[in-house]
């Protein structure tokens, strides 16, 4: 068999499928395997026809179709799939050829896989690819990481493939050693959680505090979506409240209000823990989820439980305006989060990451697109060694401008009974982190009394730890200080 193709991907759903395409669309020639081995020749006598891809039979066909150094991209399930790909891989490698993961595997499977391939003389790459069906199609964003030896010979095909943003520049860099990319990609995915529940927050106090009908959260979404708010979810949003059933009443009001999800939201907030970071809108989307999908405990607990009455507002324009502030300002503190997330990472790992490379990355293609990551993107330029989003000028600037709209909005939620975990604990962070003393003094000060595990004092340099004998009949022996 004659190796004619530039590049190889496993794995024939909706993504891979439509990424060959892609690639395909800029000129490059790619193999293709699948488990299912009937999905190759149904794929390219269809999806793929009048196409220059190649369907392979077996491992052994498709890596002898492979330029070398050969480059061969899983698109499978994360978890034992990929292993499982990569072992029946190996046997048909060369030393110096590249296996690269473009699933949502976890970081640090992918920091494993590197070491483990590496050893073996075979290069990876684990790379996130944003974007869903369309994305994939028509440009994605693209987060790779693992060996750095193995990106120049990824990198044309990636940024050929990847969308760009307004002056050319590819939606796609390279992100730094061993799981980083796919550690991006988790933040993102995880973004994407705070910003969909963000926005479905947004649509609740709406509907309950004005009324709002879909057609008209149609117009206002639309309006919202021409200004600072301009995004893909806020576009996709405003379609979703347009669309009709057959019947013409609103699709939307007929779909049953349970979330499901990947798991990579959990990921993220599992990694803010691990790292101490207060990732909280993040954590609070995901848990937001959990409880949309107790419906029937929640559809029981309706008939019993009740909450406040009030009459719908009728400062519609004010309203609306405090839920958009409200919506924004959230979101700056979830991506102000995120960022803290990954600057912690960064330094647990020693990856050198570039953020506002990273905001670049996620300007285009990805699903959390939007003009907003551009105003990220010029804080780093600024400033790159921005210890945290919130203290740029524009993000502090807008926050103390916004924040009246904010509390007024988390306010009203509370008056009709509005669950908005997101908004409300977005605003407690924010309050949390403009104070320069919080009560924590006194939560020490429990710690040391009930398992004498010791304070500092603001009179004292800070790394000095001291024991109270508080209610005199304690010893003089104090609990080792650490933080888990």
């Amino acid at each position: 068999m004659q190796a004619t193709c530039d590049i190889g991907l496993i794995g024939l759903a909706v993504m891979g499928q439509n990424l060959v395409l892609n690639m395909n669309d800029h000129g490059y020639k790619v193999a293709v395997f699948n488990r299912t081995v009937s999905k190759v020749d149904d794929f390219v006598n269809n999806e793929a026809k009048g196409t220059d891809v190649v369907g392979a039979h077996s491992i052994e066909e498709f890596v002898s179709l492979l330029k070398r150094p050969r480059r061969a991209m899983l698109m499978v399930k994360a978890g034992d799939t990929v292993d499982q790909m990569i072992d029946a891989l190996l046997p048909h490698l060369e030393e110096g050829d590249i296996i690269i993961d473009g699933g949502n595997s976890l970081f640090t499977d992918s920091n494993r896989r590197t070491k483990a391939l590496r050893e073996k003389g075979i290069l990876f790459i684990g790379t996130g690819v944003s974007g869903g069906e369309e994305g994939a199609r028509k440009g994605p964003s693209i987060m790779p990481g693992g060996a750095p030896e193995a990106w120049p010979y990824v990198k044309e095909i990636f940024q050929s493939i990847a969308a760009k943003v307004e002056d050319g520049t590819p939606c796609c860099d390279w992100v730094g050693e061993d799981g980083a990319g796919h550690y991006v990609k988790m933040v993102h995915n995880g973004i994407e959680y705070g910003d969909m529940q963000l926005i479905c927050e947004a649509y609740q106090l709406l509907k309950d505090g004005i009324g709002a009908t879909p057609d008209e959260l149609h117009e206002i979404f639309g309006e919202w979506n021409k200004g600072e708010l301009d995004s893909y979810l806020i576009e996709i949003s405003t379609e979703i409240f347009a669309k009709k059933d057959e019947d013409g009443q609103p699709l939307v009001d007929k779909i049953l209000d349970a979330a499901g999800q990947k798991g990579t939201g959990k990921w993220t907030c599992i990694s803010a823990l691990d790292t101490g970071m207060p990732v909280t809108l993040i954590g609070e989307a995901v848990f937001a989820r959990c409880l949309s999908a107790l419906k029937n405990e929640r559809v029981q607990a309706s008939s019993v439980l009740t909450g406040p009455s009030k009459a719908q507002a009728t400062d519609r324009a004010e309203f609306i305006e405090d839920v958009r502030r409200a919506l924004y300002c959230s979101k700056i503190i979830s991506y102000a989060q995120g960022y803290m997330l990954l600057e912690a990472a960064a330094k647990e790992q020693g990856w050198h990451l570039n953020f506002g490379g990273i905001a670049l990355m996620w300007r285009g293609g990805c699903i959390i697109r939007s003009r907003f990551l551009g105003k990220i993107k010029d804080a780093f330029d600024k400033n790159p060694n921005l210890s945290n989003l919130l203290l740029d000028e524009f993000f502090s600037e807008t926050l103390n401008k916004y924040q009246g709209g904010w509390r007024r909005g988390v306010i009203r939620a509370i008056e009709y009974g509005v669950p908005t975990p997101a908004f409300s604990t977005a605003l407690s962070f924010y309050d949390g982190f403009r104070t320069a003393r919080l009560p924590a003094n006194l939560l020490q000060a429990q710690r040391d009394f009930f398992g004498a595990h010791t304070y500092e004092r603001v009179d004292h340099p800070r790394g000095q730890f001291f024991h109270t004998n508080w209610t005199g009949r304690g010893g003089r022996v104090s609990s080792t200080t650490y933080n888990v």
